[in-house]
């Protein structure tokens, strides 16, 4: 893919997405930049991996699971009379994300 083939429109979309604004000069920025890297993958998938055997892992570290046996909870009650603001029942906090129409 070069770079011709990525437009500033891709750009526009993946920033949608990320739910992030650009400036035009940000969008002109990073569609070189994701061109490069996906001439970089281009290049990566004509190199031959038939030998190769698929990786999971490289450090060889395992999971360690416990038993979830339940236990005793802190008090409802208590606990929401700590909170700053509450609503049925739960404790209300501000928004961290929200719905917005972004044009990138």
């Amino acid at each position: 893919m070069s770079e011709n083939t990525l437009t500033k429109e891709d750009v526009v979309s993946v920033a949608a997405l990320a739910k992030l604004r650009l400036s035009d000069t940000q969008k002109e920025k990073f569609r070189v930049q994701l061109a490069a890297i996906m001439e970089y993958m281009d290049l990566l998938n004509e190199v031959d991996t038939t030998e190769v055997e698929p990786t999971t892992q490289v450090n060889g570290l395992t999971n360690v699971f416990r038993d979830d046996i339940p236990k005793e909870s802190l008090d409802r009650e208590r606990l929401l009379s700590l909170a700053p603001e509450k609503e049925n029942g739960y404790v209300k906090v501000r928004t961290v994300f929200a719905e917005t129409d972004f044009d990138a």
